[in-house]
């Protein structure tokens, strides 16, 4: 990885994981209320469910920060909890979770870090135990095909917030496509994923989610 891409790639990815433990400003952490208008709820329950009714998944994606810098790759996804960010061929980098752990490996600097899947905005995407029909709100949207949730918990503000986008999609389990997602980590760096060429169901194993550690290797996982 040149010195430019590492610049840009080092701190997409740590904000995708939500790593800092600062205070979300106050206005973006408002409590969710019980007083959900049963059109939002509806729309809800059926981001929930779409979620839920994932098993597997592959699609390409592209990660960008607030600054317009972006990086691909190819995400892998098994429920519960499980995660693979493999990014392109300059990127000597790797974001996964095995269903506990969200954990970077920087391969360059034989560096690895890892934090709890529900202490980070991706948490609304991996942990079963993140209930969104608590913690996420219905946004507006100005085309009526498109679900946008905001899920973020007002009593621990330190795990960030994620926005994820929903489309209508008759193929796609549940009805609905997860598009995109927005992960705004608690200094308030932006991060922006983008999903397209969705396939489902494959078989995926165990070792998708495990990595070599560079510690003891300086090879990269094939």
């Amino acid at each position: 990885m040149n010195a430019l891409t590492r610049i840009i790639t080092k701190p997409l990815a740590a904000t995708l994981m939500g790593a800092a433990a600062l205070a979300v400003p106050a206005a973006l952490a408002v409590p969710v209320t019980s007083a959900v208008a049963q059109p939002q709820a509806s729309d809800l329950d059926r981001a929930t469910r779409a979620l839920r009714a994932i098993s597997t998944m592959r699609a390409d994606f592209t990660q960008t920060d607030r600054a317009g810098n972006t990086v691909a790759g190819e995400l892998t996804l098994r429920n519960p909890g499980r995660i693979r960010f493999e990014y392109e061929s300059s990127v000597n980098m790797l974001v996964v979770s095995d269903g506990n752990s969200l954990t970077l490996v920087d391969y360059d600097v034989q560096q690895v870090e890892r934090w709890p899947i529900s202490n980070s905005p991706l948490g609304a995407l991996l942990d079963p135990d993140r209930d969104m029909t608590r913690y996420g709100t219905v946004q507006p949207t100005n085309t009526d095909n498109v679900i946008s949730v905001a899920v973020r918990d007002p009593n621990r503000p330190e795990f960030g917030i994620m926005t994820l986008i929903f489309v209508e999609d008759a193929s796609a389990p549940g009805g609905l496509e997860l598009a995109s997602w927005v992960a705004l980590d608690s200094q308030n760096n932006r991060t922006t994923v983008r999903l397209r060429n969705h396939r489902y169901g494959m078989s995926v194993p165990d070792s998708t989610f495990r990595y070599r550690d560079p510690r003891r290797s300086t090879r990269r996982p094939g």
